[in-house]
This record gives C-alpha cells, sequence and structure tokens, in this order.
C-alpha cells in the first residue's frame, strides 16, 4: 500500500463503540501518564523562555486520533502554563492565548473531538478560573500527513505527539520482490523469519521519513521551540526481540492459526504488511544529528507495567487488553484486507497467544521520550 492509499485508509477505530480506539486506548493512555511530568515540565521552560515575547502560544498534537486522550493532554498543558503564569515573576503578564491544532490523517473521527468540545471547555473553565481570569482557547483540526509541511513557518511553539511517529509514510517498497510480491513471506512486520533485506529496508524507511519530519517541523516551530514525542522503540541493535516487535510476531502467528483452520487464505496473510518500526535510541540519535535541526534535550526509556485495567471492565487479562488495543488500531486495514467476519476469532486467538507467551517468558515493550529543541 502506497503513501496515498495510507493516508486514506489507516486510522484507528471511531466512535465510541466495542472496539473504538476511544474505548481501547488506556495502554497508550498509561504510558503518556508517565510521560506527563516530561511533557508538561518541558512546555512550562518554554514558556518561560518566550512569554514576554508572544501573547498567543501555538501548541499542536500530531497524531492526536479520537480519543479521550486528545484532549485530556490538552487541558493538562493548558493548567501547567496557567500554574506559571500565576507564580510569575512579572505581576502584570496576563495568561496567553492557546492556539491548538489537532492533526491527524484526513480519515481519523475528528468529529468525535468536536462533539466532546462543549465539555472540554466547561471543564477546563471550572478548573482554570482564577480571579476570573479564565484562558482563551482556539481549537482546529489540521487533517494531512506529517510526513510533509502543516503549518506556516514559525508559527508553532511547542509540538506534542504521543504514539505516533513509530508509524511510517508507507510500507517500505524494498520488501517487495521484482513482481511485486513480498519477500516477508507469513509476517506483516519484521520477525524472527525475515529476511535480513526486511529489516534494512524498515529502518531506510524510517531514517527517510523521520529525517523529513524533523525537517518539516523545524521550519513550523519558532526558535528555540520545543517538540515532545513519545514513540514505541526497542531496546538495543537487535530488530527481533520480545518487546513491541514481538506483538506483531503473535498477531502473524494468530493469522496464520486462521489459515491452518481454512479460515482465510496463506496468499492473505503474505501480502499483509504493516508500515510499523521501532526504532532503537542510537538510531533516533543518529537521525537528529544528522539531520541537524534540533538539538536532543532528553531520551528517556519507558517500561509500561503490565496491569489489565481498562475503561471497559471485562479485561481479564494482559493478553486481551493488549488485543484490545491492537483491534482498535488495526481493525480497519485488518477488515478491508481479510473482511471483518474473521477479526473476532482472529482477536481472540491473539489475546491467548500473548496470555501464553508471557506466562513463559516475559514481554517487554518499549517507549521512549523524546524532548527537541529547535535550534536558533
Amino acid at each position: 500500500m502506497d503513501k496515498k492509499d495510507l493516508e486514506k485508509e489507516f486510522h484507528m477505530t471511531g466512535g465510541a463503540g466495542e472496539t473504538s480506539y476511544a474505548r481501547n486506548s488506556s495502554l497508550q493512555k498509561k504510558a503518556s501518564d508517565e510521560a506527563k511530568h516530561i511533557t508538561l515540565e518541558t512546555l512550562q521552560q518554554l514558556y518561560k523562555e518566550t512569554r514576554p515575547k508572544k501573547s498567543t502560544l501555538g501548541i499542536a498534537d500530531l497524531g492526536c486520533s479520537s480519543g479521550p486522550n486528545t484532549l485530556s493532554t490538552i487541558r493538562d498543558m493548558i493548567k501547567a502554563i496557567e500554574e506559571v503564569a500565576h507564580h510569575r515573576e512579572i505581576p502584570n503578564q496576563p495568561l496567553p492565548e492557546f492556539s491548538i491544532f489537532l492533526n491527524d490523517l484526513p480519515g481519523n473521527d475528528f468529529n468525535s473531538i468536536f462533539k466532546s468540545l462543549p465539555d472540554f471547555h466547561t471543564e477546563l473553565k471550572r478548573d482554570t478560573n482564577t480571579n476570573g481570569d479564565s484562558p482563551s482557547v482556539f481549537i482546529s483540526a489540521y487533517p494531512g500527513s506529517f510526513y510533509g509541511r502543516l503549518f506556516p513557518e514559525n508559527t508553532i511553539h511547542f509540538i506534542h505527539s504521543s504514539y505516533s511517529l513509530h508509524w511510517l509514510s508507507k510500507v517500505p517498497p524494498g520488501i517487495y520482490d521484482e513482481q511485486g510480491k513480498s519477500i516477508n513471506k507469513g509476517c506483516v512486520n519484521i520477525c524472527s523469519s525475515s529476511p535480513e533485506a526486511v529489516s534494512k529496508a524498515y529502518y531506510s524507511q524510517f531514517k527517510e521519513d523521520f529525517s523529513i519530519f524533523l525537517r518539516c517541523r523545524s521550519k513550523e516551530l519558532v526558535s528555540a521551540g520545543r517538540m515532545v514525542l513519545i514513540i514505541l522503540g526497542r531496546d538495543g541493535p537487535d530488530h527481533v526481540d520480545r518487546g513491541n516487535s514481538f506483538f506483531w510476531e503473535l498477531l502473524s502467528r494468530s493469522i496464520a492459526d486462521l489459515v491452518a483452520q481454512g479460515e482465510t487464505e496463506e496468499e492473505k496473510l503474505d501480502s499483509y504488511e504493516m508500515h510499523f518500526y521501532a526504532a532503537s535510541a542510537a538510531e533516533i540519535e543518529s537521525e537528529v544529528e544528522r539531520e541537524g535541526s534540533f538539538e536532543l534535550e532528553r531520551l528517556e526509556m519507558l517500561e509500561v507495567d503490565k496491569e489489565t485495567g481498562n475503561e471497559d471492565d471485562d479485561v481479564s487479562s494482559y493478553g486481551k487488553a493488549v488485543a484490545k488495543t491492537v483491534r482498535a488500531v488495526q481493525e480497519t486495514m485488518l477488515a478491508q484486507h481479510f473482511g471483518e467476519e474473521i477479526l473476532e476469532k482472529l482477536f481472540d486467538t491473539y489475546g491467548r497467544m500473548v496470555d501464553e507467551e508471557l506466562a513463559k517468558e516475559d514481554i517487554r515493550p518499549i517507549t521512549f521520550v523524546l524532548v527537541l529543541k529547535r535550534k536558533l
């Protein structure tokens, strides 16, 4: 699937139904909460540096998706700035106006975000109304791929992106042979049976995409503007480990299980590839240095506790929690390729496989938190 097709087709499951991202993104929120203090500290530091110069603070959330995590993060950011503003050294400095830019691919369910805005503004006014000084907040949507320009030059002060940059702009062309067939048979991403050319192709695509991302954001951010990027990664040089890549290996095995039962065709498994790449810390650092627009101020590695807690009460195991999250992320693409009729059985099998593997040996998905400062 090429870049244009992905921009149209790839999105989290919208709405508020049982398999929606809104109701199945608690694993993402857990890691975002752990990274929250870094995000808010960075934003407060930025505000202290720029507040005498600007009356409007431009904040962009890239890959905002459509769940409750989006607006809860924005609310926390505004409250963090208010906290600094009301303990300011310059007594007459008013709160800035907030210009919030929400970005995701055009297929994203922006409407579900807009429908919750009245409640968001009511709660924000209640939580931040200090001495009658309630912040002015203007929220807009900017649909489009962040592997290209999104905003005018020098308009954004702070960029936040959570669980988005591990999605590449396209499936790497290097994994296809001269006939256009995938050389990554039986795998939906890099897995233990993948030829070395597959991991090389994915790494090459990551380098190209991440470099474009950094170059575009450097034009849109003001001097000394900041980015906080929360991204799935891997711990060490090996592309195959019991981390994020292992979840996709188990998805491949789950589909293969359905192939063995005659529920779907082997050809469909062989032709389904995901545009996902879990970079190592060294790969990220190397690309930031090579592109040259940003200073890497901070890079921290997080591991999220394997709790089963979820918005739904029927999640009885870690495997089921992972299955619900992966389904919310991949459902639209899987349904288009394999047909909706296999999804229930597929994710029942997948949740069970995750639990069986976890009983044998730990699975350690890694999350990186990057803080980047645009060079002057």
